[in-house]
């Protein structure tokens, strides 16, 4: 059933997650990829084509709105500064890595387009960064999938020897039992 769900819905759950924000929904679309539920290359352009364009929208939606935004929300405040802050010490290299820091994938791009940062620049870095992004991510997920398969193959042969020892055991103490029952018999007689 798992699997049928997935190939069903996996690309359109990472399209959807990797809009948003994602790290979680590459991670586990690696990890199927691993098993063979869905294509690596379609899981890595599906996050790439979603955060581009969900950070391309945040963008713009922050030239048109941020000011006002921020304004209505004191709370953006302080993460508003920490990415000013970042933007003038680190320049495009920010621009290019914000998606890496997490929990300010969404705010940044915000933060960006209300402070006027220029779309034209923006853009091939939005790019380049969710490239990279979407490759780095998605093959950790990979990665994870590969470790949590070994990681399952040997519970499977641990379990076999845990299941032999248990049974074994049982054994052991239905004849110690079955032997302590007879002595007690033999010396009541």
């Amino acid at each position: 059933m798992l699997e049928s769900l997935v190939a069903r819905w996996g690309y359109a759950a990472i399209l959807a997650g990797t809009f948003l924000e994602g790290e979680t929904v590459l991670l586990a679309g690696g990890a199927m990829a691993h098993r063979g539920l869905l294509s690596l290359p379609w899981v890595i352009a599906c996050a790439f084509a979603a955060s581009f364009a969900g950070d391309q929208l945040w963008f713009w939606l922050g030239r048109r709105y941020g000011p006002r935004a921020l304004e209505r929300r004191p709370g953006w405040a302080a993460p508003a500064e920490r990415v000013r802050g970042w933007l003038q010490r680190f320049g495009a290299a920010f621009v290019l890595a914000f998606r890496f820091i997490y929990g300010i994938r969404v705010l940044t791009p915000v933060l960006l387009g209300a402070s006027g940062y220029p779309a034209s620049r923006f853009a091939p870095l939005n790019a380049a960064g969710a490239a990279v992004w979407s490759c780095a991510v998605a093959s950790i997920g990979w990665g994870l999938g590969e470790g949590l398969t070994r990681l399952l193959g040997r519970a499977g042969k641990v379990e076999e020897r845990v299941l032999v020892a248990v049974a074994a055991g049982a054994v052991v103490a239905l004849f110690v039992r079955h032997r302590l029952l007879r002595r007690r018999a033999t010396k009541s007689d």
